[in-house]
C-alpha cells in the first residue's frame, strides 16, 4: 500500500479532530458570551459540533460523486457512537441515563432511523428526502431552545458553559479564529480523508461503502469518543450518553440530509445498506431503550456487551467484503446463538428491572 496514502489518511483524521475541537470551544464560549443557556450550548453546539467532522466529509464525498462514503460514514458514525462510545465510556464507570432522553431524543433517535431506511427502499435518498430531514433536525433544534430558555439547566457537565459577561475584543476574536481555523482544517481534513480513503478502497478491492462504515466512520467518530469517555472518567457521565444521542440524530438529520440535498444525483443506498447495514442501525438504536430503562443505568456488563457486538460486526463487515469461507458459519453462529441469547437476556433484565420499579 501507498504509504503517502496512509500518511494523507491519518492527517486528515487529524485535522478533523483537531477542527472540530476547536470550532466546538470557540462556538460554545461565543454562545456563552451572548446569553445563551448553557443547557443549549450542551445540547446544540457540543452535540453538534462533534459532528461536523461527519458532515465535512458527507459534503465533501457527496461534491466529488462519492456518496457511498458519505452514506457509510454516517450508519458506521451510528453504529461506532452506541457500541464503542458508550460501551467503553460504561466500562470505565456506569453511565447514567437522564429521563428526557428515555422520553424524548431515544424515540426520536429510533423514528429518524427508520425514516432512513424507508427513504432508502428506492435505492436513493434524493434532495427532497434531503430537504424532509433536514427541516425536521432545524424543528428539534428550535424545540431544545425553546425548552431549555423555559427550563435552564442545572446539570452538572454543563457547568462549564456558564454565561459569561464582560468578554473582551480579544477574547471574542480569539475564539472566532479558533471556529474559522477549525472549520478549515475540516474543510481541508475531509478532503484528504475522502480522496485517501477511496485510493485504499480500490487499492485493497473493499467497497466505499465498507471504508466508510469502519475506518471513515470511526475517525470522524473521535471527537464523539473523546468527549464522552473524558467526561465520564471526570464524573460527568451523563453528558457520554447526551453527547453520542445527540449526535446520532445531528448526524441523520442534518448530515445525511445536508448531503443529499448537495449531491447532484442524490445519495445512492445499496442493497447491501438497505439488507443489513441500515437495519443493523436501527436494531442497535432499539436496543438503547430497554438497556437505558434498567435503573437508568448502563452498567458494565452493558458497555462490555455493546463492544463485544462492535466488535462481531466490524468481523461480518471483513469476512463479506472478503468473500471468506467462514462468513456463513459466522452468520449461523450470530443469528442463531449469540442474537437469540442476547435478546432473551435483556428481555428477562427489562422485565426484572420494570417489576422493581413498579
Amino acid at each position: 500500500m501507498d504509504f503517502f496514502v496512509l500518511g494523507k489518511l491519518l492527517a486528515g483524521l487529524v485535522l478533523l479532530v483537531v477542527g472540530a475541537e476547536g470550532l466546538v470551544n470557540g462556538a460554545s464560549f461565543l454562545a456563552a458570551s451572548l446569553g445563551i443557556s448553557p443547557l443549549v450550548i450542551g445540547l446544540t453546539i457540543v452535540a453538534y459540533g462533534t459532528s461536523s467532522p461527519e458532515m465535512a466529509v458527507a459534503i465533501q464525498s457527496s461534491f466529488t460523486g462519492q456518496a457511498d462514503i458519505a452514506l457509510g460514514n454516517i450508519v458506521g458514525s451510528n453504529i461506532f457512537n452506541v457500541l464503542v462510545i458508550l460501551g467503553l465510556s460504561a466500562l470505565a464507570m456506569p453511565l447514567i441515563v437522564a429521563q428526557q432522553l428515555i422520553r424524548l431524543e431515544v424515540p426520536i433517535m429510533i423514528g429518524i432511523s427508520l425514516l432512513t431506511l424507508l427513504f432508502g427502499f428506492d435505492g436513493l435518498i434524493n434532495r427532497s428526502d434531503g430537504v424532509i430531514l433536514v427541516i425536521g433536525g432545524i424543528i428539534y433544534t428550535i424545540f431544545l431552545i425553546v425548552k431549555g430558555s423555559k427550563q435552564p439547566s442545572e446539570e452538572k457537565e454543563y457547568e462549564k458553559y456558564t454565561v459569561l459577561e464582560d468578554i473582551s475584543v480579544f477574547q471574542w476574536m480569539k475564539n472566532l479564529g479558533l471556529m474559522l481555523g477549525g472549520t478549515g482544517l475540516l474543510i481541508l481534513g475531509s478532503r484528504w480523508l475522502v480522496e485517501s480513503s477511496t485510493s485504499i478502497a480500490l487499492t485493497i478491492g473493499v467497497s466505499e461503502l465498507v471504508i466508510g462504515l469502519t475506518i471513515v466512520a470511526v475517525g470522524t467518530s473521535l471527537p464523539e469518543l473523546a468527549t464522552s469517555v473524558m467526561a465520564t472518567l471526570k464524573g460527568e457521565r451523563d453528558i457520554a450518553v447526551g453527547n453520542v444521542i445527540g449526535s446520532n440524530i445531528f448526524n441523520i438529520s442534518a448530515v445525511l440530509g445536508i448531503g443529499a440535498m448537495v449531491s447532484p444525483q442524490g445519495i445512492p443506498v445499496s442493497n447491501a445498506a438497505i439488507g443489513f447495514d441500515l437495519p443493523v442501525m436501527i436494531a442497535i438504536t432499539i436496543s438503547c431503550l430497554p438497556i437505558f430503562l434498567t435503573g437508568n443505568v448502563i452498567d458494565r456488563w452493558e458497555g462490555l456487551l455493546f463492544v463485544s457486538y462492535y466488535i462481531a460486526y466490524t468481523t461480518y463487515l471483513i469476512l463479506r467484503s472478503t468473500g471468506h469461507d467462514s462468513l456463513h458459519i459466522f452468520s449461523n453462529i450470530m443469528l442463531l446463538v449469540v442474537i437469540p441469547l442476547t435478546v432473551l437476556t435483556l428481555t428477562i433484565v427489562t422485565v426484572n428491572s420494570l417489576w422493581k420499579q413498579r
